[in-house]
């Protein structure tokens, strides 16, 4: 990570100073190569252990739990960035973090946030986000799963799809259908032991992450575990959505960072035709684009940030644009990185081909890039 990025009018001191201490803290973890089934569910537990006790996930929930008094937009992203550069998994962790208990920083009252969000600053306790199923994944309005009001409690019945941490996460933030109509929909904190809550069939994606269905059959929740009113889920959802799309784009570019400097590396080198593979112009134009796309990506990201933590509450313009343009081109740099290492490049476990993989998703989840597409061009059509 350039020395420069951190002198951005965006940040302040405190945002240089946990960047640079993750960053070092990072430099001195052991990563464990990718891992499948109960390894890897271990695998993510154990990076949650790890980002608690070394005081990272104090950033991921507000105070008296954490150590800002509210959600640091701008933290958030140079965390994900930076261990998205060092290690994608962990990255995934502390997304998840945040994910699934930014509803209840947000919009959970003090009990919930009493009973949850300690642990999930010390790594204790495992969140996750539980929005999509089968047929409503972009199309949030479409959701089918139901919770039946039945004296004085909730009983949920349904499903979810493609959820992160299914089968590791101590708890659940559940979106079901408490009414017909787009204000029918309602969240609630949903503990992994509750009964009626299985995990169903879990998914292989094509880079390692705990992902699976959840199936809730006559689940009952106490009327105090939603989150706000009834009719408040979409509005729980897509608020929670706006502060984590701007660091996804974050994720992303720092995966785009560490492809670049791998190139970079292969660049000067990679030795051919007398010189160096960073002699030749082709490869000197892809390296500018290279670096183009990854300061244009920054700017964005850290835009959206910065907007939020100044006080705009909903920055879905902002956000989506960040989430877009992060991602696509972090897809871009990577595949370019790929392109320079030639048959090293494909190679299974090569740095470059893990991170090939594991960009893919993020053009997709949290809402794919042609539902950004859509939202920026909606909100410039409404504007005067």
């Amino acid at each position: 990570m350039p020395a420069s990025h951190l002198k951005w009018p965006f940040f302040g001191q405190r945002h240089g100073d946990r960047q640079r201490r993750l960053d070092a803290w990072c430099g001195e973890q052991s990563w464990e190569r990718e891992a499948s089934g109960a390894e890897l569910d271990a695998s993510c537990r154990d990076i949650a252990a790890r980002l608690g006790e070394a005081g990272f996930l104090n950033i991921a929930v507000p105070q008296p739990f954490g150590d800002d008094e509210s959600l640091d937009a701008r933290s958030l992203c140079l965390m994900r960035e930076t261990l998205a550069r060092h290690e994608p998994l962990a990255d995934f962790v502390y997304a998840m973090q945040v994910l699934g208990s930014a509803p209840i920083s947000l919009y959970g009252n003090s009990a919930q946030k009493e009973a949850w969000l300690g642990d999930v600053a010390a790594g204790r306790k495992i969140a996750a986000f539980a929005l999509s199923e089968k047929e409503a994944g972009s199309d949030v309005a479409a959701m089918t799963m139901r919770a039946e009001q039945r004296k004085g409690d909730y009983v949920l019945n349904g499903a979810k799809a493609w959820i992160s941490n299914a089968g590791v996460a101590d708890f659940y933030v559940v979106f079901a259908r408490t009414a017909e109509g787009k204000r029918g929909i309602s969240g609630f904190v949903v503990s992994a032991d509750t009964p009626g809550l299985r995990v169903g069939e879990r998914t292989r994606a094509i880079a390692a992450h705990p992902l699976g269905n959840l199936e809730f059959n006559d689940c009952r929740v106490p009327a105090q575990s939603m989150l706000g009113a009834p009719g408040d889920g979409l509005r729980v959802a897509l608020g929670t959505l706006d502060l984590c799309r701007s660091t996804v784009g974050a994720a992303a570019l720092g995966m785009a960072r560490r492809a670049y400097r791998e190139a970079l590396q292969r660049a000067r080198r990679r030795e051919l035709f007398g010189g160096t593979l960073g002699d030749l112009q082709l490869t000197q134009a892809a390296l500018a684009d290279m670096a183009t796309s990854i300061d244009a990506a920054a700017l964005l990201v850290y835009r959206a940030a910065w907007t939020r933590d100044s006080g705009q509450e909903r920055i879905t313009r902002e956000a989506s644009m960040a989430k877009l343009f992060a991602t696509e081109h972090a897809q871009k740099v990577i595949d370019r990185a790929v392109q320079l290492f030639g048959g090293e490049g494909v190679r299974a476990g090569s740095v470059v081909e893990r991170l090939y993989r594991e960009i893919r998703a993020l053009r997709i989840y949290e809402g794919a890039s042609e539902i950004q597409q859509l939202l920026i061009a909606r909100h410039e059509l409404q504007e005067d």
